[in-house]
């Protein structure tokens, strides 16, 4: 409570002398792409602690380290496999996300991405996805048991972090941040924002959402206080060449990579992870569809085809 109490107190000087705490930044690469982290009112120390706490995440999630905790669970065969509590947590996010999504997101078609092209790292060749002869997909994730610091996966179930591994680390930090006493902070990981806290302006986050089609661009420019904005896309992480070449956003009914109008999805959301999971059925129902049902699980939605339109969910503009 004295700390909340120290906070306001500052505030108040900063809002009496039109003045605002510092901004640390750092950008840096981080799970398969580049990430950076916003302070304000935080300090070198903290900021440490955020990037250690994202390489954390990354050694225990990644499907690219072959002692990962991912790596080990994939290949336990149904026998129990100890897991860090963080681990835990992940798995409950990716089995709440299949619930919400009513099954279309689904962290079990590990093997369908593999199959689709996506087995070895983007960012080190040398590193690629093994999996067991009994892995298949889908896989059986109401099967999971948690047992204390244990986790048993059924035979033949697979985990892939994927992009939710992206948003609930980026969740993480800006908790983690906020905890230890910056004022606001922004996590950006692989395309995922996640904001909470004072805004560098005093006001609100300024996001920008990314055109896929004109360089160094904004489709979209949306303002947060507080909450995450996350955007999957089929343009990126593609692998052959011209009409036959395949992507890593799998549907679930085919098994194969989406046949989507859709491009690119954009999400806003409460959480990292949240918005991460929302924009997957983007790829699979209609647009005016996804775009309907956004609002009701808690979403805002920004779509971009292949002609360039766009299309926004009706309480996209709550945000623009």
């Amino acid at each position: 409570m004295s700390d909340d109490i120290s906070k306001s107190a500052l505030r108040a000087v900063f809002t009496e002398t039109n003045s605002l705490p510092g901004v640390l930044s750092r950008r840096q690469p981080v799970m398969g792409g580049h990430g950076t982290i916003s302070l304000v009112g935080g300090n070198p120390e903290l900021l440490d602690e955020c990037w250690a706490l994202a390489d954390t995440c990354e050694q225990l999630w990644s499907r690219f380290i072959s002692d990962s905790d991912i790596s080990r669970i994939n290949w336990s065969e149904g026998e129990p496999v100890r897991i860090a509590p963080l681990t835990r947590q992940l798995i409950a996010a990716m089995i709440s996300g299949h619930t919400l999504t009513e099954g279309v997101y689904d962290p079990t078609l590990l093997p369908d991405v593999i199959n689709a092209g996506y087995s070895t790292s983007t960012v080190d060749p040398t590193r690629s996805t093994q999996l067991p002869s009994s892995a298949s997909a889908p896989g059986h994730l109401e099967g999971i048991k948690f047992s204390d610091d244990h986790v048993i996966v059924p035979t033949g179930t697979t985990l892939d972090p994927g992009g939710i591994a992206k948003g609930f680390t980026a969740d993480l930090i800006a908790q983690h941040a906020i905890d230890k006493g910056a004022y606001g902070v922004m996590v950006e990981i692989g395309g995922d924002i996640v904001v909470q806290g004072d805004a560098p302006d005093g006001v609100a986050w300024r996001l920008g959402v990314e055109d896929p089609y004109v360089p160094d661009s904004h489709a979209s420019i949306v303002r947060l206080q507080r909450g995450a904005v996350a955007t999957s896309s089929q343009l990126k992480r593609r692998f052959g060449e011209g009409e036959t070449s395949t992507h890593h956003l799998i549907n679930p009914a085919t098994h194969s990579s989406a046949t989507a109008e859709a491009q690119t999805v954009t999400v806003i959301a409460a959480s990292g992870a949240r918005a991460e999971v929302l924009t997957k059925r983007g790829f699979v129902d209609k647009p005016e569809d996804f775009l309907a049902w956004l609002p009701s699980v808690g979403g805002a939605g920004l779509i971009i085809f292949a002609d360039g339109r766009q299309q926004v969910s009706a309480n996209w503009s709550i945000y623009a």
